[in-house]
């Protein structure tokens, strides 16, 4: 992560000298762009309008106009600071347009018609670079973490926000593109319009994936409620999909509503708007680079290469027998270590984890390894954990009989699809380097689990 934010840090700063190098060498005028409406192109080269500028002594000076078609493109040289007019007045000495310019201390020109100033194209366009590094930038660093490197808050924070810069990125690019093209059409406040509505460009553009996903959530959670107790946690994936659909339906009628008020009013409500939609979007990329890094985590083969092989527990029935949920567990055990004898000869150890809740017959531990043994597994291959209490202490107390066996063997854990991810956090922070692998579900099940695991994973529990 921090090398992620010195490279950004690094990006900005050469972003920084790039405008003030360009703003030195090349933008050393101002350009105005100043749109003539009140006759047909055609009818004003005819008229031929004089450009003037009204100023203070000294203040700036004009360079040559050049005409296009519906607007004009003025150079302004300043000369000292202080406040001019640039005046359009056509043949009849009537005026057409307005621009009140003010030349800064450092020679830099301010239009108040339109916001752009000395260097704006050189500075729009380190802007659209800039969001588009940060997003390759965290990109990059998100296809790099690999291993028991992946399981970490740095690679939902690199899924989730590089869309987010990716999508911010490709808005100013097209503003940017749009004000070089039609630099009179597109002023430079329609660039601050994308800058300072950034979240809430991006929750408008991502509102149609949001809420598909809010639907299926919905459908796939009626669908456990269907076969399950009607239990709190068991409607999580509902109550998200109805937040989340009360979200964009908030925000879509903040965003769209008439207003009518006076320009401090304006800004209160255009505050108000940047701040909704700053927090949903952040918790809108959280969300999404969860959901991203726990299907990739799910979907993970790791290398036939193993010593030891970590079987996390879960309930079990009162006569010792699996449940489809931790039989899943075990039988995705089962089959890497068959499959990795097959093809390399080695036998790892499989370290069934898990203590006795109050419920509970017997540790958990020691129902899978019953169960193993019932599948043909040597004993002398099986090393039970029954001591631990949760995930944590899964990872902690596996560790422990690692080392006791062969600190330097390689484990990987298994677990369900969707508990796999957050299953790789604890063990890094357990100090387990070891990778994961997912057995399956029934599909009903899997989103509603999922969504807790997201849940704690943004609550960092």
């Amino acid at each position: 992560m921090r090398q992620a934010v010195k490279q950004i840090v690094v990006c900005a700063l050469a972003l920084i000298l790039f405008c003030v190098v360009s703003r030195v060498t090349v933008f050393r005028a101002y350009t105005a762009h100043i749109p003539i409406h009140q006759q047909p192109a055609s009818e004003q080269r005819t008229a031929e309008p004089r450009p003037m500028l009204e100023m203070e002594s000294g203040v700036a000076r004009l360079g040559k106009e050049r005409w296009r078609d519906g607007f004009v493109s003025v150079p302004v040289y300043p000369e000292k600071a202080g406040w001019t007019d640039l005046v359009i007045y056509d043949q009849n000495g009537d005026e057409i347009s307005l621009h009140p310019l003010r030349v800064g201390r450092l020679g830099t020109i301010f239009d108040l018609q339109t916001g752009g100033f000395t260097g704006d194209t050189a500075v729009l366009i380190a802007f659209t670079v800039f969001w588009l590094a940060v997003s390759a930038i965290m990109l990059w660093h998100y296809f790099q973490a690999k291993g028991t490197a992946y399981y970490a808050y740095s690679t939902i924070y690199f899924a989730g926000f590089s869309l987010f810069a990716l999508v911010t990125g490709l808005l100013m690019l097209r503003v940017t593109v749009a004000h070089i093209a039609r630099p009179a059409d597109y002023s430079m406040f329609a660039a601050y319009g994308i800058i300072n509505g950034a979240s809430k460009q991006f929750m408008l553009l991502t509102m149609p994936a949001m809420l598909v996903f809010a639907v299926a959530m919905a459908v796939s959670n009626i669908a456990l409620l269907r076969h399950q107790r009607a239990q709190m946690k068991n409607a999580l994936g509902l109550v998200v999909s109805l937040l989340l659909i009360l979200g964009e339906i908030v925000g879509f009628a903040l965003f769209f509503r008439d207003f009518m008020g006076s320009e401090w009013e304006g800004r209160v409500q255009n505050t108000l708007e940047n701040v909704y939609a700053t927090v949903f979007a952040y918790f809108e990329c959280m969300l999404m680079g969860s959901v991203i890094c726990g299907l990739q985590a799910a979907r993970h083969q790791p290398a036939m290469d193993k010593d030891f092989i970590i079987i996390l527990g879960c309930w079990f029935r009162r006569d010792g027998t699996l449940p489809p949920l931790l039989k899943g567990r075990v039988d995705r055990a089962l089959s890497f270590w068959r499959k990795q004898k097959e093809q390399t000869g080695k036998e790892a150890i499989l370290i069934p984890s898990g203590g006795q809740g109050a419920d509970e017959s017997m540790p958990e531990a020691e129902a899978m390894r019953r169960y193993l043994l019932a599948q043909g597994i040597p004993e002398n291959v099986i090393r039970p954990e029954m001591q631990s209490k949760n995930t944590y202490q899964n990872m902690e107390f596996s560790k422990a009989i690692i080392e006791e066996i062969n600190a330097d063997g390689k484990p990987v854990f298994a677990t369900t699809n969707y508990h796999v991810f957050r299953s790789g956090v604890w063990a890094n922070q357990a100090g387990l380097k070891a990778e994961g692998m997912g057995g399956k579900t029934v599909w009903w099940y899997w989103p509603n689990a999922f969504m807790r695991e997201c849940a704690g994973l943004l609550q960092k529990r």
